[in-house]
């Protein structure tokens, strides 16, 4: 498949309104009433940060971001794991589900303005993978990478937080394909551009690699209640 169009500020931006022209997203995002985003704003984590970073909207479901899609099937995916590790591996859908597996109900929150509050999904942490291929000390930095030359990167204390996993299921069933299965990255507590669908590879890097977005002028860091949407 070809490489993904890279996006202007103002294309992605324009999409936090609602209908997700300017990226080719399909439909309209349903949000919550206002005094229901004004109640749920009210709301605080158990770390004290609020539940909604400031400049999002909470909405109803899980939109569909787009991008370039993987196979869905099991039988024609494998996942590489390499760089800085001293047990490379290559995995298929099976080996994953051989790891320690978790649910994980958490909130997440797209760069384009949007959160979704209590998403629910199953998988393997991350800390699980990392064990498996014995990551090196040199390793400071994980990169996913995706189909359509996508990639994503995140700090190596990121990547060992209880919250960050490798989902396969979501709300209950199967990760639709449309939301990155059969396994996609998922770091809640970043801007959801980090939580790369369509995972093919994960590598363990000495110096950092921005992705996709991130070369593209949007935040290296992505942290929502900063508002870190651009460097």
């Amino acid at each position: 498949m070809g490489k993904m169009k890279k996006l202007t500020r103002r294309d992605f931006m324009a999409a936090a309104g609602g209908t997700l022209v300017s990226i080719g997203l399909p439909g309209v995002f349903v949000k919550l009433m206002d005094s229901e985003n004004r109640a749920l704003a009210a709301e605080l984590r158990p770390d004290g940060r609020p539940r909604i970073p400031p400049g999002q909207h909470a909405v109803k479901a899980l939109p569909n971001m787009g991008g370039t899609r993987g196979t869905g099937a099991a039988s024609e995916w494998n996942l590489k794991i390499g760089g800085e590790v001293a047990n490379p591996q290559i995995l298929k859908l099976v080996d994953v589900m051989k790891l320690s597996q978790i649910d994980l109900t958490c909130d997440v929150h797209c760069v384009t303005g949007w959160t979704l509050l209590d998403s629910r999904w199953r998988g393997v942490p991350l800390t699980a993978v990392m064990d498996l291929v014995k990551v090196k000390d040199s390793a400071r930095f994980v990169i996913f990478e995706a189909n359509g030359d996508y990639s994503s990167n995140i700090p190596l204390s990121e990547a060992r937080k209880d919250n960050v996993i490798l989902a396969h299921g979501y709300s209950g069933g199967a990760l639709p394909q449309v939301h990155g299965a059969p396994l996609r990255g998922l770091v809640p507590d970043r801007y959801f551009y980090k939580s790369v669908k369509w995972l093919k590879a994960i590598r363990f890097v000495s110096v950092d690699e921005p992705g996709y977005y991130e070369e593209s002028g949007y935040s290296n860091s992505a942290d929502p209640w900063k508002e870190e949407r651009f460097d």
